[in-house]
């Protein structure tokens, strides 16, 4: 029998009939198919968790015939770890960079033995699940530690009070068999071990929303028939709760002094099968999961299909396997990149369910698991965070034996060809990792230097925001408020049109081509407001560049004056407005826009104001807003939507991202963001934007406000060709927490860029070489009104 005869069901899914049938399909053929399904679902990627391992109680009621984990009270100093030890091992774990705590013990031990129950009364506790509540909540609390909780047997009541101190739960269903209770079995005498009592404990964590890790035990004597059965229950719960996270195959390891001791262990062929029948039979999505310490195959187990290696911990050994010691993480490294795969760490609970934290985690630990998880939802490399000045950018290291991707460089191929990248294409780009950021880096650069030379180019601006009053409620502006909005936005104000004016002068003065104009959405400014401001301005200074209004103020503008964009804008063209920012993009997603900015303009509102100011001849910029509760699929089609737009109308002069400045954002605040991008991603949205808008969107800026001088020259080396604007007085970023000043004066930019050796130009707005004049009066020593 071939597996290509074998029957799908209705949702893709190998059928139950078929995949009992997998015994009879060749070892080789399965092996195949299930290393093509997990690439499909985890691409190159092989995670794990850096754990440290806490076992609470070595004390269990059950006596399976294997494991030597479990003790009788007479062969332990004490039936329980003391508080004081458990964070003992906690901070030894976080000095390491731990993110996990696995709490491993034995199942209701107080059941069985008096010293369990003399032990709890003492501590203060009636079960053994009251006293691991308590001390996962210390764990976390004392340390940030998030807890991953193996306990055992649970009812829902028990189940419910663990997921307010946890992040994650399993237990491990072991076989269906339950011929393996029966006298003679490894399960007798083991009442947990009943099938049925375990199924209930995972369907019970199903609906309490629990994310969950369960899996098989393979060579207790079982059969290879019992251990489908076991995959397809554990398949069968999950595709009513979606809540497994993990599925694990863990070998049978014989130990001395167990009555197993002299029984055979399954070879690695035999475990490479089960991994291959486990990935066929839960599908490319799911995480198959095979711990590196209890074979000698590496390599074997990932052909087979796995993409996940379990915890390893850099601290305590394997207190379950004790023969086994866990593998260096950089051998690890060096191992998964020799199969042409990249390590990346996890936290306990697995990026989808960390994405949808507020499903699949209590209250408490939502704030805590976004911080950790970068836009995939591992764990971030390092903690570089926009804005932040006190962080240098982050050193790496190259992974020895890493293999590139002939699939990478056939992308930047052809992106490097002006090809239409596809979807599929840009968010494999941002899915680069490790080695592979240099390779789309350098190839971005290399574009940039066809396209626009080595010259970077600045221009010299200044930020007017005639408001900070909105009555808009944008989740990420701290601008128009804000928890140190005394510090940070100051005092609510409202700018007359002389002082307007004023600054716009005081701008000119100090060499500046362009007036970048744009504030909060005051509820009693409308259209007329904004033609106001901008005749004030080109009356005393026709000469000046006036970039102003977003699409949301053009929108809002055309709104209350009962007018069609179309004639607003071109009202707007009439009194001097040179050109739109294409701020209040955000991200062209609108079930994200939902969240972060439910009352603003929709992505197709969007599109309409600067489609229409392209057919009336005028520039807009464009951006991205990036890092907050957004995805790389989101930003792939933001980029596709900017550069089939551009291919339309021809109207935006440059691409400008936004890393998400989190500090005093109001969605960070409340818990319901990340931290921002991290730099890999901020590093590659300026790489991938060079190659997926190219040929057509043609300058790359990168934001010294929320890189900092050192993130902006980075990106400068990896596709960017623009250094943006001095600015003058920025206040919108700063508002919102960042570091990197108000201004960067002409002088300072220079002598930035000159460190780079690259030649130097300052521009007009649209790209133009600035007058002399201009030039020389930039170098001025004018000053500013705040």
């Amino acid at each position: 029998m071939t597996l290509q005869m074998t029957n799908l069901n209705f949702s893709g899914q190998i059928s139950h009939s078929a995949a009992l049938a997998l015994v009879d399909v060749p070892q080789k053929e399965l092996i195949a198919r299930a290393s093509d399904l997990r690439d499909a679902g985890h691409g190159r990627l092989i995670s794990y968790s850096r754990k440290v391992f806490i076992p609470l109680t070595r004390l269990c009621r059950d006596v399976c015939h294997y494991c030597t984990f479990a003790k009788a009270p007479k062969g332990i100093e004490a039936p329980y770890l003391s508080p004081d030890q458990v964070l003992e091992i906690a901070h030894a774990g976080q000095a390491t960079g731990c993110k996990e705590a696995l709490f491993t013990l034995g199942d209701k031990p107080e059941l069985r033995y008096s010293a369990a129950r003399e032990a709890l009364a003492e501590l203060g506790y009636s079960t053994t699940l009251e006293y691991l509540a308590a001390m996962a909540d210390i764990v976390f609390t004392k340390t940030g530690l998030l807890p991953h909780l193996n306990p055992g047997i649970m009812t829902p009541e028990e189940l419910t009070a663990l997921r307010d101190v946890s992040v994650s739960m399993g237990i491990m269903l072991e076989t269906v068999s339950r011929r393996l209770g029966q006298k003679g079995g490894c399960h007798y005498g083991s009442p947990d071990k009943d099938p049925a009592v375990r199924l209930e404990t995972i369907r019970a964590a199903g609906r309490l929303q629990i994310p969950f890790t369960s899996g098989i035990l393979i060579g207790i004597g079982e059969t290879r028939i019992e251990r489908i059965e076991s995959l397809l229950a554990l398949r069968e719960l999950h595709e009513e709760f979606r809540h497994i996270q993990e599925i694990i195959i863990q070998n049978f390891r014989a130990k001395a002094d167990t009555k197993m001791a002299n029984s055979p262990e399954p070879d690695l062929a035999d475990l490479q099968w089960t991994i291959a029948v486990a990935r066929i039979i839960c599908g490319p999505d799911m995480s198959v999961q095979a711990p590196p310490n209890l074979s000698d195959g590496g390599a074997g187990l990932i052909a087979a299909g796995i993409n996940d290696w379990g915890g390893v911990s850099p601290v305590t050994p394997d207190h379950v396997n004790p023969e086994a010691p866990w593998p260096h993480l950089d051998q690890l490294a060096q191992d998964t990149a020799g199969c042409a795969k990249i390590l990346v760490e996890r936290l306990g609970v697995y990026p989808s369910y960390a994405h949808q934290s507020d499903i699949w985690l209590a209250k408490r630990m939502r704030k805590p698991v976004l911080d950790l998880i970068d836009a995939d939802g591992f764990v971030r490399a390092d903690d570089w965070v926009p804005g932040d000045a006190s962080k240098g950018l982050p050193k790496t290291s190259p992974t020895l034996g890493y293999v590139p991707d002939l699939s990478l460089s056939k992308v930047l191929s052809r992106a490097a060809g002006g090809e239409d990248l596809s979807e599929a294409d840009v968010c494999r780009l941002f899915a680069a990792r490790n080695e592979e950021v240099a390779e789309v880096t350098h190839a971005a650069n290399e574009l940039r230097r066809k396209v626009n030379g080595d010259t970077v180019s600045y221009v010299v601006t200044r930020n007017i925001n005639y408001t900070n009053i909105c009555y808009f409620k944008c989740q990420f502006c701290a601008f128009s408020k804000g928890k140190m909005s005394e510090n940070l936005r100051g005092r609510p104000y409202d700018l007359t049109n002389d002082a307007v004016v004023e600054r716009a002068k005081e701008a000119w003065d100090r060499g500046a081509v362009e007036v970048c104009l744009q504030g909060g959405i005051h509820p009693k400014y409308t259209g007329q407001t904004y033609l106001d401001i901008l005749s004030a301005i080109k009356t005393e200074l026709p000469g000046i560049h006036v970039h102003a209004f977003s699409p949301l103020e053009v929108f809002q503008g055309a709104q209350t004056l009962g007018i069609s964009l179309c004639d607003f804008l071109s009202k707007l063209i009439d009194e001097g407005l040179g050109s739109l920012p294409g701020t209040a993009a955000e991200i062209f997603d609108d079930e994200v826009r939902r969240d972060i900015c439910h009352d603003k303009i929709n992505t197709e509102e969007w599109f309409q104001v600067v489609g229409t100011a392209h057919d009336l001849g005028l520039k807009t910029t464009s951006t991205i807003m990036f890092g907050h509760i957004d995805r790389p699929i989101h930003w792939a089609r933001h980029l596709i939507r900017l550069r089939d737009q551009q291919k339309q109308t021809g109207g935006f002069t440059e691409f400008v991202p936004l890393p998400f400045v989190h500090m005093e954002a109001p969605i960070y605040l409340k818990g319901r963001s990340r931290k921002g991008p991290t730099w890999r991603e901020s590093l590659l949205m300026h790489s991938v934007a060079r190659l997926a808008l190219h040929p057509h969107i043609t300058n790359i800026q990168g934001s010294w406000v929320k890189l900092g001088p050192e993130g902006l020259t980075a990106c400068l080396n990896a596709g960017a060709n623009d250094a943006g604007g001095t600015l003058m007085n920025e206040s919108i970023t700063r508002s919102a927490g960042a570091e990197h000043g108000q201004e960067m004066t002409p002088q300072r930019m220079e002598r930035l860029l000159n460190e780079m050796g690259r030649p130097i130009r300052q521009r007009t707005t649209l790209y133009g070489d600035a007058e002399t004049a201009r030039r020389v009066a930039s170098f001025s020593e004018n000053t500013v009104s705040a």
